[in-house]
Protein backbone atom coordinates (compact mmCIF):
# COMPACT_ATOMS: atom_id res chain seq x y z
CA UNK A 1 0.00 0.00 0.00
CA UNK A 2 1.35 3.58 -1.39
CA UNK A 3 1.92 6.45 1.60
CA UNK A 4 -0.82 8.26 0.50
CA UNK A 5 -3.87 5.44 0.22
CA UNK A 6 -2.81 4.92 3.89
CA UNK A 7 -5.15 5.50 6.55
CA UNK A 8 -4.53 9.06 8.51
CA UNK A 9 -5.89 11.41 11.01
CA UNK A 10 -8.61 13.54 9.49
CA UNK A 11 -7.20 16.44 7.17
CA UNK A 12 -10.25 18.71 7.76
CA UNK A 13 -11.21 17.92 11.87
CA UNK A 14 -12.95 21.09 11.92
CA UNK A 15 -15.32 20.74 8.65
CA UNK A 16 -18.89 19.87 9.61
CA UNK A 17 -18.38 16.59 7.20
CA UNK A 18 -16.52 14.85 8.83
CA UNK A 19 -17.70 15.39 12.30
CA UNK A 20 -19.31 12.36 12.30
CA UNK A 21 -18.29 10.81 9.30
CA UNK A 22 -15.05 9.72 7.33
CA UNK A 23 -13.00 7.77 10.06
CA UNK A 24 -11.96 4.87 7.63
CA UNK A 25 -11.23 7.49 4.66
CA UNK A 26 -7.44 7.38 3.17
CA UNK A 27 -5.51 10.90 2.86
CA UNK A 28 -6.78 10.75 -0.73
CA UNK A 29 -10.61 9.97 -0.31
CA UNK A 30 -10.64 12.57 2.68
CA UNK A 31 -9.19 14.99 -0.36
CA UNK A 32 -11.69 14.10 -2.29
CA UNK A 33 -14.49 13.88 -0.20
CA UNK A 34 -13.85 17.81 1.31
CA UNK A 35 -13.38 18.87 -2.39
CA UNK A 36 -16.81 17.78 -3.39
CA UNK A 37 -18.27 19.17 -0.25
CA UNK A 38 -17.28 22.29 -0.53
CA UNK A 39 -18.65 22.21 -4.20
CA UNK A 40 -22.10 21.06 -2.95
CA UNK A 41 -22.55 21.54 0.40
CA UNK A 42 -23.62 18.02 1.07
CA UNK A 43 -21.18 14.27 0.88
CA UNK A 44 -21.15 13.96 -3.16
CA UNK A 45 -18.42 11.62 -2.23
CA UNK A 46 -20.36 9.13 -0.37
CA UNK A 47 -23.52 9.56 -3.14
CA UNK A 48 -21.15 8.75 -5.51
CA UNK A 49 -20.88 5.21 -3.92
CA UNK A 50 -24.34 4.14 -3.19
CA UNK A 51 -26.95 2.61 -4.99
CA UNK A 52 -29.05 4.81 -6.81
CA UNK A 53 -32.46 2.29 -6.12
CA UNK A 54 -31.00 2.15 -2.40
CA UNK A 55 -33.96 1.48 0.13
CA UNK A 56 -35.00 4.59 2.23
CA UNK A 57 -37.11 4.26 6.07
CA UNK A 58 -40.86 4.23 5.64
CA UNK A 59 -41.75 7.07 7.66
CA UNK A 60 -45.22 7.54 7.26
CA UNK A 61 -47.40 7.10 10.23
CA UNK A 62 -48.66 3.31 10.41
CA UNK A 63 -52.35 4.04 10.00
CA UNK A 64 -51.09 5.39 6.25
CA UNK A 65 -50.32 1.72 5.52
CA UNK A 66 -54.21 0.98 6.30
CA UNK A 67 -55.41 3.33 3.29
CA UNK A 68 -56.69 2.50 0.18
CA UNK A 69 -56.66 4.87 -2.80
CA UNK A 70 -58.85 4.17 -5.96
CA UNK A 71 -57.33 2.83 -8.86
CA UNK A 72 -58.35 5.94 -11.50
CA UNK A 73 -56.37 8.84 -10.37
CA UNK A 74 -55.27 11.72 -12.05
CA UNK A 75 -51.71 11.47 -14.62
CA UNK A 76 -49.28 12.80 -13.09
CA UNK A 77 -45.91 14.87 -14.58
CA UNK A 78 -42.95 15.07 -12.36
CA UNK A 79 -41.20 18.59 -12.81
CA UNK A 80 -37.26 18.16 -11.44
CA UNK A 81 -35.32 21.80 -11.37
CA UNK A 82 -31.92 21.41 -11.06
CA UNK A 83 -28.66 23.91 -10.99
CA UNK A 84 -25.42 22.75 -10.66
CA UNK A 85 -26.01 19.48 -8.67
CA UNK A 86 -24.09 16.18 -8.09
CA UNK A 87 -24.92 14.19 -10.95
CA UNK A 88 -25.55 10.79 -8.86
CA UNK A 89 -28.33 12.97 -6.69
CA UNK A 90 -29.81 13.47 -9.52
CA UNK A 91 -29.91 9.88 -10.65
CA UNK A 92 -31.12 8.59 -7.57
CA UNK A 93 -33.88 11.14 -7.81
CA UNK A 94 -35.01 9.99 -11.03
CA UNK A 95 -34.37 6.37 -9.73
CA UNK A 96 -36.69 6.64 -6.88
CA UNK A 97 -39.23 8.43 -8.65
CA UNK A 98 -39.61 6.07 -11.58
CA UNK A 99 -39.36 2.88 -8.90
CA UNK A 100 -42.12 4.15 -6.67
CA UNK A 101 -44.72 5.64 -8.73
CA UNK A 102 -47.45 2.98 -10.64
CA UNK A 103 -46.31 3.36 -14.30
CA UNK A 104 -49.81 3.77 -15.33
CA UNK A 105 -49.64 7.51 -13.25
CA UNK A 106 -46.56 8.56 -13.97
CA UNK A 107 -46.79 10.58 -17.55
CA UNK A 108 -43.90 12.40 -17.48
CA UNK A 109 -40.53 13.02 -15.50
CA UNK A 110 -39.32 16.91 -17.10
CA UNK A 111 -35.96 17.98 -16.00
CA UNK A 112 -35.16 21.44 -16.48
CA UNK A 113 -31.48 22.55 -16.12
CA UNK A 114 -31.18 26.23 -15.03
CA UNK A 115 -28.10 26.80 -17.13
CA UNK A 116 -25.90 24.46 -15.30
CA UNK A 117 -21.76 24.83 -15.74
CA UNK A 118 -21.01 21.27 -14.14
CA UNK A 119 -19.71 19.34 -16.84
CA UNK A 120 -21.25 15.85 -15.15
CA UNK A 121 -24.79 17.93 -16.38
CA UNK A 122 -24.18 18.00 -20.35
CA UNK A 123 -23.21 14.39 -22.10
CA UNK A 124 -23.04 12.44 -19.46
CA UNK A 125 -26.74 13.52 -18.30
CA UNK A 126 -27.64 12.89 -21.51
CA UNK A 127 -26.45 9.63 -22.30
CA UNK A 128 -28.22 8.61 -18.81
CA UNK A 129 -31.41 10.14 -20.27
CA UNK A 130 -31.06 8.27 -22.91
CA UNK A 131 -30.59 4.72 -21.28
CA UNK A 132 -33.58 5.82 -19.32
CA UNK A 133 -35.68 6.40 -22.02
CA UNK A 134 -34.33 3.39 -23.52
CA UNK A 135 -36.16 1.35 -20.71
CA UNK A 136 -38.88 3.50 -20.44
CA UNK A 137 -39.70 4.96 -23.86
CA UNK A 138 -40.18 8.79 -24.02
CA UNK A 139 -40.48 8.89 -20.23
CA UNK A 140 -37.66 11.88 -19.49
CA UNK A 141 -37.43 15.12 -21.17
CA UNK A 142 -35.09 17.54 -20.62
CA UNK A 143 -35.28 21.24 -20.91
CA UNK A 144 -31.67 23.37 -20.61
CA UNK A 145 -31.98 27.17 -19.97
CA UNK A 146 -29.40 28.87 -22.09
CA UNK A 147 -29.04 31.36 -19.15
CA UNK A 148 -29.89 31.20 -15.52
CA UNK A 149 -33.63 31.96 -14.57
CA UNK A 150 -34.27 31.21 -11.03
CA UNK A 151 -36.20 29.03 -9.41
CA UNK A 152 -39.51 30.39 -10.11
CA UNK A 153 -38.69 30.57 -13.93
CA UNK A 154 -37.39 27.32 -14.23
CA UNK A 155 -40.40 25.53 -12.66
CA UNK A 156 -42.49 27.66 -15.34
CA UNK A 157 -40.42 26.10 -17.96
CA UNK A 158 -41.48 22.62 -16.43
CA UNK A 159 -44.87 23.47 -15.82
CA UNK A 160 -45.20 24.68 -20.01
CA UNK A 161 -43.72 21.15 -20.92
CA UNK A 162 -45.86 19.46 -18.73
CA UNK A 163 -49.53 17.20 -20.46
CA UNK A 164 -50.83 15.01 -17.42
CA UNK A 165 -53.39 16.40 -14.91
CA UNK A 166 -51.65 17.28 -12.12
CA UNK A 167 -48.13 18.45 -11.78
CA UNK A 168 -45.57 17.98 -8.69
CA UNK A 169 -42.19 20.33 -8.70
CA UNK A 170 -39.34 18.71 -7.00
CA UNK A 171 -35.66 19.39 -6.16
CA UNK A 172 -33.16 17.17 -7.57
CA UNK A 173 -31.81 16.47 -4.06
CA UNK A 174 -35.12 14.33 -2.81
CA UNK A 175 -35.80 10.40 -2.61
CA UNK A 176 -39.74 10.02 -3.10
CA UNK A 177 -41.14 6.98 -0.33
CA UNK A 178 -43.62 4.12 -0.40
CA UNK A 179 -46.82 4.86 -2.03
CA UNK A 180 -45.72 9.20 -1.95
CA UNK A 181 -48.02 9.68 -5.36
CA UNK A 182 -51.20 8.17 -4.18
CA UNK A 183 -52.40 10.46 -1.48
CA UNK A 184 -51.43 13.35 -3.63
CA UNK A 185 -53.33 12.23 -7.11
CA UNK A 186 -56.11 11.18 -4.76
CA UNK A 187 -56.58 14.45 -2.71
CA UNK A 188 -56.45 16.19 -5.69
CA UNK A 189 -58.97 14.31 -7.57
CA UNK A 190 -61.03 15.59 -4.57
CA UNK A 191 -60.86 19.02 -4.59
CA UNK A 192 -59.11 20.67 -7.74
CA UNK A 193 -58.11 23.55 -5.72
CA UNK A 194 -55.72 22.15 -3.25
CA UNK A 195 -52.51 22.81 -3.72
CA UNK A 196 -50.56 20.02 -1.33
CA UNK A 197 -47.58 19.22 -0.17
CA UNK A 198 -45.62 15.74 1.16
CA UNK A 199 -44.38 15.78 4.29
CA UNK A 200 -40.72 16.66 3.54
CA UNK A 201 -38.28 14.45 5.31
CA UNK A 202 -34.76 15.20 6.22
CA UNK A 203 -31.83 13.50 4.34
CA UNK A 204 -28.39 14.23 6.64
CA UNK A 205 -25.73 15.90 4.22
CA UNK A 206 -23.19 14.17 5.57
CA UNK A 207 -24.26 10.65 6.06
CA UNK A 208 -27.20 10.66 3.67
CA UNK A 209 -29.21 8.93 6.58
CA UNK A 210 -32.94 10.02 6.26
CA UNK A 211 -34.11 11.34 9.60
CA UNK A 212 -38.02 11.43 10.12
CA UNK A 213 -40.24 14.64 9.89
CA UNK A 214 -43.01 16.18 12.70
CA UNK A 215 -46.40 16.49 11.36
CA UNK A 216 -46.35 20.16 11.04
CA UNK A 217 -47.92 23.32 9.08
CA UNK A 218 -45.50 25.78 7.46
CA UNK A 219 -44.99 29.37 7.78
CA UNK A 220 -43.74 32.66 7.25
CA UNK A 221 -42.05 35.01 9.20
CA UNK A 222 -41.99 38.99 8.03
CA UNK A 223 -38.90 38.60 6.06
CA UNK A 224 -41.05 35.51 4.13
CA UNK A 225 -38.64 33.10 5.28
CA UNK A 226 -40.45 29.69 5.57
CA UNK A 227 -40.45 27.59 8.79
CA UNK A 228 -42.06 25.11 10.16
CA UNK A 229 -45.04 26.63 12.20
CA UNK A 230 -46.47 25.73 15.70
CA UNK A 231 -49.98 25.56 14.59
CA UNK A 232 -52.14 23.22 15.93
CA UNK A 233 -52.95 19.42 14.07
CA UNK A 234 -55.59 16.58 14.62
CA UNK A 235 -53.89 14.96 17.03
CA UNK A 236 -56.17 11.51 16.59
CA UNK A 237 -55.57 10.51 13.36
CA UNK A 238 -52.21 11.40 12.29
CA UNK A 239 -53.04 10.62 8.45
CA UNK A 240 -55.34 13.82 7.76
CA UNK A 241 -54.43 16.21 5.70
CA UNK A 242 -53.22 19.26 7.61
CA UNK A 243 -54.19 22.60 6.51
CA UNK A 244 -51.48 25.18 6.46
CA UNK A 245 -50.62 29.10 5.83
CA UNK A 246 -47.62 28.01 3.33
CA UNK A 247 -45.92 25.28 1.31
CA UNK A 248 -41.88 24.56 1.14
CA UNK A 249 -40.40 24.13 -2.28
CA UNK A 250 -42.04 20.57 -3.08
CA UNK A 251 -45.71 20.60 -3.88
CA UNK A 252 -48.15 19.61 -6.31
CA UNK A 253 -51.59 20.46 -7.70
CA UNK A 254 -53.91 20.22 -11.00
CA UNK A 255 -52.24 21.73 -13.68
CA UNK A 256 -55.30 24.14 -14.83
CA UNK A 257 -55.78 25.33 -11.60
CA UNK A 258 -52.62 26.52 -11.25
CA UNK A 259 -52.79 28.12 -14.83
CA UNK A 260 -55.68 29.86 -13.84
CA UNK A 261 -54.20 31.92 -10.75
CA UNK A 262 -51.26 32.64 -12.58
CA UNK A 263 -49.00 30.24 -11.71
CA UNK A 264 -44.81 31.21 -10.00
CA UNK A 265 -44.45 34.82 -10.45
CA UNK A 266 -41.74 34.59 -13.09
CA UNK A 267 -40.18 38.17 -12.10
CA UNK A 268 -39.12 36.78 -9.27
CA UNK A 269 -35.16 36.05 -9.71
CA UNK A 270 -33.39 33.81 -9.06
CA UNK A 271 -34.49 32.13 -5.60
CA UNK A 272 -36.67 33.48 -2.51
CA UNK A 273 -40.43 34.05 -1.81
CA UNK A 274 -41.58 32.18 -4.35
CA UNK A 275 -43.25 29.83 -2.09
CA UNK A 276 -44.79 32.38 -0.41
CA UNK A 277 -46.14 34.19 -2.96
CA UNK A 278 -47.52 31.21 -4.59
CA UNK A 279 -49.10 30.03 -0.63
CA UNK A 280 -50.74 33.85 -0.93
CA UNK A 281 -52.24 33.29 -4.42
CA UNK A 282 -53.69 30.03 -3.67
CA UNK A 283 -54.97 31.19 -0.49
CA UNK A 284 -56.63 34.49 -1.26
CA UNK A 285 -57.88 33.31 -4.59
CA UNK A 286 -60.25 30.62 -3.61
CA UNK A 287 -57.40 27.75 -3.39
CA UNK A 288 -55.90 26.55 -0.38
CA UNK A 289 -52.85 24.59 1.04
CA UNK A 290 -52.34 21.08 2.33
CA UNK A 291 -50.04 19.16 3.77
CA UNK A 292 -50.59 15.07 3.50
CA UNK A 293 -48.79 13.33 6.43
CA UNK A 294 -49.07 10.03 3.79
CA UNK A 295 -46.58 11.28 1.30
CA UNK A 296 -43.14 11.31 2.33
CA UNK A 297 -40.33 13.11 0.49
CA UNK A 298 -37.25 12.89 1.52
CA UNK A 299 -35.22 16.23 0.87
CA UNK A 300 -31.01 16.76 1.24
CA UNK A 301 -30.85 19.37 3.55
CA UNK A 302 -27.02 21.25 2.70
CA UNK A 303 -24.58 22.22 5.38
CA UNK A 304 -24.17 24.94 3.02
CA UNK A 305 -25.35 26.50 -0.55
CA UNK A 306 -22.47 27.51 -2.62
CA UNK A 307 -24.62 30.62 -4.28
CA UNK A 308 -25.64 31.84 -0.27
CA UNK A 309 -23.54 34.99 -1.09
CA UNK A 310 -25.56 36.23 -3.81
CA UNK A 311 -29.09 35.02 -2.05
CA UNK A 312 -29.58 37.76 0.00
CA UNK A 313 -29.84 40.91 -2.01
CA UNK A 314 -32.44 39.02 -4.21
CA UNK A 315 -34.43 37.21 -1.41
CA UNK A 316 -34.52 41.23 0.22
CA UNK A 317 -36.00 42.44 -3.86
CA UNK A 318 -38.36 39.52 -4.38
CA UNK A 319 -39.74 39.86 -0.42
CA UNK A 320 -40.69 43.50 -1.75
CA UNK A 321 -42.19 41.95 -4.50
CA UNK A 322 -44.74 39.83 -2.83
CA UNK A 323 -45.59 42.37 -0.55
CA UNK A 324 -46.54 44.90 -3.28
CA UNK A 325 -48.59 42.87 -5.01
CA UNK A 326 -50.63 40.57 -1.96
CA UNK A 327 -49.91 42.27 1.48
CA UNK A 328 -51.49 45.34 0.92
CA UNK A 329 -51.48 47.81 3.91
CA UNK A 330 -49.06 45.05 5.93
CA UNK A 331 -46.75 45.34 3.49
CA UNK A 332 -45.01 48.15 5.88
CA UNK A 333 -43.57 45.05 8.05
CA UNK A 334 -41.98 43.48 5.50
CA UNK A 335 -39.67 46.39 5.32
CA UNK A 336 -39.37 46.74 8.75
CA UNK A 337 -38.52 43.19 9.03
CA UNK A 338 -35.58 43.52 6.03
CA UNK A 339 -34.68 47.14 7.72
CA UNK A 340 -35.45 49.44 4.79
CA UNK A 341 -36.73 52.52 4.74
CA UNK A 342 -40.74 52.48 3.51
CA UNK A 343 -40.15 54.86 1.24
CA UNK A 344 -36.84 55.34 -1.40
CA UNK A 345 -35.50 52.46 -0.89
CA UNK A 346 -33.96 52.12 -3.81
CA UNK A 347 -34.61 48.47 -4.64
CA UNK A 348 -36.24 47.66 -8.03
CA UNK A 349 -38.94 44.78 -7.77
CA UNK A 350 -39.80 45.00 -11.46
CA UNK A 351 -43.38 45.80 -12.97
CA UNK A 352 -46.47 44.47 -11.15
CA UNK A 353 -49.12 46.12 -12.42
CA UNK A 354 -50.04 43.11 -14.17
CA UNK A 355 -49.90 40.91 -11.17
CA UNK A 356 -51.91 43.10 -9.77
CA UNK A 357 -54.95 43.47 -12.19
CA UNK A 358 -54.75 39.58 -12.15
CA UNK A 359 -55.35 39.51 -8.94
CA UNK A 360 -58.67 41.74 -9.46
CA UNK A 361 -59.67 39.88 -12.07
CA UNK A 362 -59.67 36.92 -9.87
CA UNK A 363 -61.53 38.86 -6.93
CA UNK A 364 -58.63 37.46 -4.72
CA UNK A 365 -59.62 38.11 -0.93
CA UNK A 366 -57.38 40.78 1.18
CA UNK A 367 -54.41 40.15 2.84
CA UNK A 368 -55.79 40.69 6.04
CA UNK A 369 -58.93 38.20 5.45
CA UNK A 370 -55.18 35.56 5.12
CA UNK A 371 -54.25 37.23 8.52
CA UNK A 372 -57.67 36.23 10.50
CA UNK A 373 -58.60 33.19 8.86
CA UNK A 374 -55.51 31.68 7.83
CA UNK A 375 -52.75 32.79 9.58
CA UNK A 376 -53.68 34.54 12.56
CA UNK A 377 -50.17 33.40 14.53
CA UNK A 378 -48.31 35.99 12.20
CA UNK A 379 -48.58 39.40 14.05
CA UNK A 380 -48.69 42.81 12.87
CA UNK A 381 -46.98 45.16 14.53
CA UNK A 382 -49.07 48.31 13.77
CA UNK A 383 -47.84 51.14 15.77
CA UNK A 384 -43.98 51.04 15.50
CA UNK A 385 -42.90 54.29 14.84
CA UNK A 386 -38.98 53.95 14.42
CA UNK A 387 -36.91 50.94 14.07
CA UNK A 388 -33.58 50.18 12.10
CA UNK A 389 -29.88 51.04 13.92
CA UNK A 390 -30.09 52.74 17.14
CA UNK A 391 -26.78 55.13 18.03
CA UNK A 392 -25.57 57.39 20.87
CA UNK A 393 -24.23 60.72 20.64
CA UNK A 394 -21.35 60.26 22.66
CA UNK A 395 -19.97 57.43 19.66
CA UNK A 396 -21.90 57.49 16.65
CA UNK A 397 -19.84 54.39 15.55
CA UNK A 398 -21.35 51.91 17.79
CA UNK A 399 -24.84 50.84 17.69
CA UNK A 400 -27.16 48.83 20.60
CA UNK A 401 -26.59 45.28 19.65
CA UNK A 402 -28.29 42.16 21.80
CA UNK A 403 -25.28 41.21 22.59
CA UNK A 404 -24.74 37.27 23.39
CA UNK A 405 -28.11 35.40 22.14
CA UNK A 406 -28.02 33.22 25.31
CA UNK A 407 -27.36 36.52 27.66
CA UNK A 408 -29.94 38.82 28.18
CA UNK A 409 -27.56 41.75 28.85
CA UNK A 410 -27.60 44.25 25.45
CA UNK A 411 -24.09 46.08 24.61
CA UNK A 412 -22.61 48.73 22.27
CA UNK A 413 -21.16 47.35 19.44
CA UNK A 414 -19.37 49.02 16.33
CA UNK A 415 -22.37 49.31 13.60
CA UNK A 416 -22.53 46.09 11.31
CA UNK A 417 -26.05 46.18 9.67
CA UNK A 418 -27.04 42.67 11.19
CA UNK A 419 -29.83 41.52 12.51
CA UNK A 420 -28.86 41.49 16.24
CA UNK A 421 -28.51 45.53 16.08
CA UNK A 422 -32.51 45.93 14.75
CA UNK A 423 -34.43 47.87 17.03
CA UNK A 424 -38.22 48.95 16.84
CA UNK A 425 -39.42 51.49 18.81
CA UNK A 426 -43.63 50.66 19.86
CA UNK A 427 -45.76 54.09 20.33
CA UNK A 428 -46.83 53.16 23.50
CA UNK A 429 -42.90 52.75 24.68
CA UNK A 430 -41.48 49.39 23.87
CA UNK A 431 -38.11 49.19 22.61
CA UNK A 432 -37.51 45.20 21.06
CA UNK A 433 -33.96 44.67 20.15
CA UNK A 434 -33.11 42.00 17.91
CA UNK A 435 -34.81 40.40 14.91
CA UNK A 436 -38.71 41.20 15.51
CA UNK A 437 -40.28 38.00 14.74
CA UNK A 438 -43.78 38.97 15.09
CA UNK A 439 -45.09 35.70 15.67
CA UNK A 440 -47.38 33.79 18.47
CA UNK A 441 -44.78 31.84 20.42
CA UNK A 442 -41.91 33.59 18.96
CA UNK A 443 -39.19 35.01 21.81
CA UNK A 444 -38.98 38.38 20.44
CA UNK A 445 -36.95 40.50 23.37
CA UNK A 446 -37.58 43.74 24.79
CA UNK A 447 -35.78 46.25 26.89
CA UNK A 448 -36.36 46.60 30.61
CA UNK A 449 -35.21 48.43 33.79
CA UNK A 450 -34.74 45.74 36.41
CA UNK A 451 -35.45 48.36 39.01
CA UNK A 452 -31.82 47.92 40.43
CA UNK A 453 -28.25 48.13 39.88
CA UNK A 454 -26.83 49.32 36.05
CA UNK A 455 -27.63 46.99 33.63
CA UNK A 456 -30.22 46.65 31.73
CA UNK A 457 -32.01 43.33 30.88
CA UNK A 458 -33.50 41.74 27.56
CA UNK A 459 -36.30 40.24 28.55
CA UNK A 460 -39.27 38.20 26.43
CA UNK A 461 -41.63 40.55 25.74
CA UNK A 462 -44.50 38.29 26.75
CA UNK A 463 -43.34 37.79 30.06
CA UNK A 464 -42.18 41.26 30.87
CA UNK A 465 -45.77 42.10 29.81
CA UNK A 466 -47.24 39.16 32.56
CA UNK A 467 -44.51 40.06 35.30
CA UNK A 468 -45.18 43.88 35.19
CA UNK A 469 -41.38 44.36 34.47
CA UNK A 470 -40.36 48.20 33.70
CA UNK A 471 -40.43 47.81 30.07
CA UNK A 472 -41.78 51.58 29.07
CA UNK A 473 -39.74 54.37 27.26
CA UNK A 474 -39.68 57.82 26.73
CA UNK A 475 -37.86 58.13 23.38
CA UNK A 476 -38.14 60.94 20.81
CA UNK A 477 -35.67 61.02 17.88
CA UNK A 478 -32.30 62.94 18.99
CA UNK A 479 -33.24 62.92 22.76
CA UNK A 480 -32.81 60.64 25.94
CA UNK A 481 -33.97 57.20 26.17
CA UNK A 482 -35.88 57.55 29.84
CA UNK A 483 -37.55 54.47 31.83
CA UNK A 484 -41.39 55.45 32.50
CA UNK A 485 -41.21 54.17 35.90
CA UNK A 486 -37.60 54.66 36.80
CA UNK A 487 -37.09 57.81 35.26
CA UNK A 488 -33.79 55.95 34.74
CA UNK A 489 -32.20 56.62 31.65
CA UNK A 490 -30.41 54.17 29.10
CA UNK A 491 -26.75 55.35 28.55
CA UNK A 492 -23.35 54.91 27.26
CA UNK A 493 -20.61 54.84 30.48
CA UNK A 494 -18.16 57.43 29.37
CA UNK A 495 -15.62 55.82 31.74
CA UNK A 496 -15.35 52.69 29.46
CA UNK A 497 -13.83 54.61 25.84
CA UNK A 498 -12.81 51.13 24.62
CA UNK A 499 -15.76 48.73 25.86
CA UNK A 500 -18.79 51.63 25.73
CA UNK A 501 -20.56 49.57 28.48
CA UNK A 502 -24.45 50.37 28.00
CA UNK A 503 -25.97 51.72 31.67
CA UNK A 504 -29.07 53.08 33.10
CA UNK A 505 -28.15 55.91 35.40
CA UNK A 506 -29.73 59.98 36.44
CA UNK A 507 -29.89 61.20 32.81
CA UNK A 508 -26.76 63.36 31.92
CA UNK A 509 -28.32 64.61 28.54
CA UNK A 510 -26.88 61.47 26.26
CA UNK A 511 -29.13 61.67 22.84
CA UNK A 512 -30.37 58.42 20.68
CA UNK A 513 -31.32 58.52 16.95
CA UNK A 514 -32.95 55.80 15.28
CA UNK A 515 -32.22 54.86 11.79
CA UNK A 516 -35.73 54.65 10.36
CA UNK A 517 -39.03 56.65 11.27
CA UNK A 518 -42.65 56.06 10.49
CA UNK A 519 -44.24 59.07 11.69
CA UNK A 520 -43.78 62.63 12.56
CA UNK A 521 -42.89 62.14 15.78
CA UNK A 522 -39.36 64.34 15.86
CA UNK A 523 -38.25 66.78 18.33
Amino acid sequence: MIYEDMIQRKLFPDTALFEKWGDNLTNAQQIQAFILFSLYGYNAYLSDHLPFNRSIPDTRPLRCLEKKYPQQLPTLSVVITFMDEALSILQRAITSIIHRTPSHLLKELILVDDFSSNEDLKVNLDKQIQLYNLKYPGLLKLIRHTERKGVASTRFSGSQAATADVVIFLDAHIEVNIEWAEPILARIREDHTVIVSPIIDNILFDTLEVNESPLMPMGFSWKLFGHYDYMSVNSKDNTIAIKSPAIMGIFAANRLFLEKIGFLDTGMLFYGGENVELSLKAWQCGGKIEILPCSRIAHLQRAHKPYSLIISPLMKRNALRVAEIWMDNYKYMVYLAWNLPLKNHGIDFGEVSSKIELRKKLKCKSFDWYLKNIYPNLMPLQHIVGYGSMKNSVNKMICLDQGNIQGNTPVMYICNGFKQQFVYYHLTGELYVGQLHAEIFSNDRCLTDPGEGWKPELVSCQEAILKRMNMYWDFKQGASITNKYTNRCLEVSKRSPVSHLLILQRCTGQKWTIQHTVRNWEI
